[in-house]
């Protein structure tokens, strides 16, 4: 073998290890990716009171979500009375007429302030107890004087009999215990701190094997392919986390309910996860199409060897 034939072996042996390390980086950007938006949604997206109104107002007029919130209002009624009305001619009339009349309350606007107020005030007291980090570990309560002063606003507003005459009392009601408290404040910690790190580390993974890749072109249609990937994962996985939640449930008849609360509260994380598939897939495909259809350059013309002089005798040729 000539020195000629073995020059290319020797000048592609140090584009292994950085063909390595980019395959590397790049899967690490690919996978870590998936978990940083998971995680962002998780910590910025979950716990913006704001964002969690305006995801859930339009449950109000789920026929699922009243049917539900009508059967628990009800059945505090019920439990509420049911001293008074045991044994009593009453008792066998009272249930269903409490329970019509509550789903004939969640069909007004009336409703839908007390339900948007009640979410806030909820949603409000259960961030202010994971983000203090000084407080002790101690149950949950929110009092819902405020919603009660709402509904009676709505109600003077719509020229409701007696509505002025609707006390608002002070009443702590439980949300939380003590020991999901605690629980859910070390797991928002560890979201919020994986929500910053993680999309910085697949930046930083992605750019690195882009850089010390030998063919860029094929590194970033990699990366696209990888991330498009990473998006369709994360949408099964909400897919899967949908049934999953739902099956757990001890009532089935408030299934479809928790499924809708579910799908307000997932719009976001699956918003994303389509668009990481669409750019991974766009980026890919720009990136490969760049590669085919690039134009073409024309080959090098030999250069004459210069190991031969000018005046060197040819073949075939006479000296004189």
């Amino acid at each position: 073998m000539t020195e000629r034939d073995r020059a290319p072996v020797s000048g592609q042996a140090p584009r292994r290890p950085r063909n390595v390390l980019s395959a590397v980086s790049l899967a690490l950007a690919c996978l870590v990716l998936p978990f940083g938006a998971l995680a962002c949604w998780a910590a910025h997206g979950l716990t913006d009171t704001g964002r969690y109104v305006r995801a859930m107002a339009p449950l109000a007029a789920d026929p699922d979500v009243q049917r539900a919130v009508a059967d628990a209002i009800g059945d505090g009624v019920m439990r509420k009375a049911g001293h008074e009305l045991d044994n009593g001619p009453l008792r066998g009339a009272a249930g269903p007429f409490v329970h019509h009349a509550v789903r004939s309350f969640t069909r007004t606007e009336v409703f839908h302030t007390a339900w948007e107020a009640a979410n806030q005030t909820v949603h409000a007291a259960v961030v202010r107890a994971l983000r203090d980090e000084d407080a002790r570990a101690r149950a949950v309560t929110v009092d819902l004087a405020p919603v009660v002063a709402r509904v009676k606003r709505q109600l003077t507003e719509d020229h409701v009999s007696f509505a002025h005459r609707i006390p608002v009392t002070h009443t702590r009601v439980p949300v939380l215990p003590a020991g999901d408290v605690d629980r859910l404040r070390k797991g928002y910690r560890v979201l919020d701190t994986a929500a910053f790190w993680l999309p910085l580390a697949a930046a930083v993974f992605a750019v690195a094997g882009i850089a010390v890749a030998t063919c860029r072109r094929r590194a970033v249609t990699a990366l696209g392919l990888g991330t498009a990937l990473g998006g369709g994962l994360l949408v099964l996985a909400v897919t899967v986390g949908r049934r999953l939640t739902l099956a757990d449930l001890p009532d089935p008849l408030h299934r479809p309910a928790a499924g809708a609360v579910y799908d307000a509260l997932t719009e976001t994380l699956r918003t994303v996860s389509w668009l990481l598939l669409a750019l991974g897939l766009t980026v890919a495909l720009a990136s490969w199409l760049t590669g085919r259809y690039r134009p073409r350059t024309a080959a090098p013309t030999p250069r004459p060897d210069k190991t031969e002089p000018d005046d060197a005798v040819r073949p075939g040729r006479d000296p004189a």
